[in-house]
């Protein structure tokens, strides 16, 4: 099987020197050719070479997150066709790594290797769903390109703290639990919409659901980690039904605090519940706007500032090795 490595130098828990040791390991079992990434979007262009050309069976994201969001996307440009286009394969090497662990794959590098090495030789795989989003038609957002997320997505304040710590990492600082709870807690003391939200949810054929001062959009369940610890917004999504949708109407220092906790101690049995909370499950077609712009994040980049975001989720839409 010939395979292209995708490598991010980057990555925050990969050295050169594992690298190399992971480049030798999958080199004995695959005909594989490696690219390392030079620039911010080059992931995405190398996938989509790959799925042009038609010359790889897989493409093998090494990075965190964002270097599978890249890649993803790369694979996906002309939408989905699980049938004709290359496999996806994740070796995790960011700092948290949702994806990869909400496919059961290992946290560890080496360990995931290993892992997809074994997958590869008993020939397992599974088609996963993703999210689709993009600008709305109509609004000022409507020439903004639809992308694909493979967890989550977020708009307001998620995202807003998101925006934070990729400014603190632009400064040198690394990307930890730690720094995140940092800048969620700056960001709640200067949220100017904590009180009374500017969100509305709007469904084809469905009421609106109004004034939510949150929205997280979720794909898969959980919705992130904090070290080991999963975290579910929404436990009940999954790479098998559409999207899910978590959304706070109210983010006063009790409400905050009543959801923080239940984020921490949430459980596939039971996320964050209550007057304030609004859970939807397995959406195929929905739109968030917003009366003031709000920053907006996928699979955990920040996109800058949206009134308005059209989802879809697209079932089946990628075939992924695991």
């Amino acid at each position: 099987m010939r395979a292209l490595l995708v490598v991010n130098p980057a990555a925050t828990t990969t050295s050169a020197r594992t690298r190399d040791v992971l480049i030798h390991a999958l080199a004995s079992d695959l005909k594989l050719d490696v690219a390392t990434t030079e620039y911010r979007g080059h992931a995405r262009d190398l996938a989509r070479r790959a799925a042009d050309a038609g010359t790889h069976e897989l493409v093998v994201a090494l990075g965190g997150d964002g270097t599978v969001n890249e890649v993803v996307n790369g694979l996906l440009h002309n939408g989905p066709a699980p049938e004709d286009l290359p496999r996806l394969a994740v070796v995790p090497g960011g700092s948290t790594n949702v994806f990869a662990r909400a496919l059961g794959l290992p946290n560890d590098a080496v360990e995931a290797t290993g892992a997809l090495l074994d997958a590869l030789r008993d020939g397992t795989e599974r088609t996963v769903g993703l999210g689709l989003a993009g600008g709305t038609p109509g609004t000022p957002d409507e020439a903004v390109p639809a992308r694909w997320f493979t967890f989550c997505a977020g708009f307001g304040f998620d995202a807003s703290v998101i925006g934070r710590v990729e400014q603190q990492r632009e400064r040198g600082k690394r990307s930890t639990h730690a720094l995140y709870i940092r800048q969620m807690l700056r960001q709640f003391l200067g949220e100017p919409h904590r009180r009374h939200g500017t969100i509305s949810v709007r469904r084809p054929g469905q009421d609106t659901l109004e004034d939510l001062a949150l929205a997280i959009v979720c794909n898969t369940a959980p919705w992130t980690y904090l070290g080991n610890r999963p975290v579910y917004a929404a436990p009940r999504a999954s790479f098998d039904t559409a999207l899910d949708v978590l959304g706070l109407t109210k983010l006063s220092a009790p409400a905050v605090t009543r959801y923080a906790t239940q984020l921490l101690m949430s459980s596939p049995e039971r996320g964050p519940h209550g007057k304030h909370a609004v859970s939807l499950h397995d959406e195929t077609d929905f739109t968030l706007h917003s009366q003031a712009p709000l920053p907006f994040q996928m699979d955990g980049d920040h996109l800058g500032l949206r009134t308005s975001v059209t989802f879809t989720g697209v079932r089946r839409a990628l075939r992924v090795i695991v």
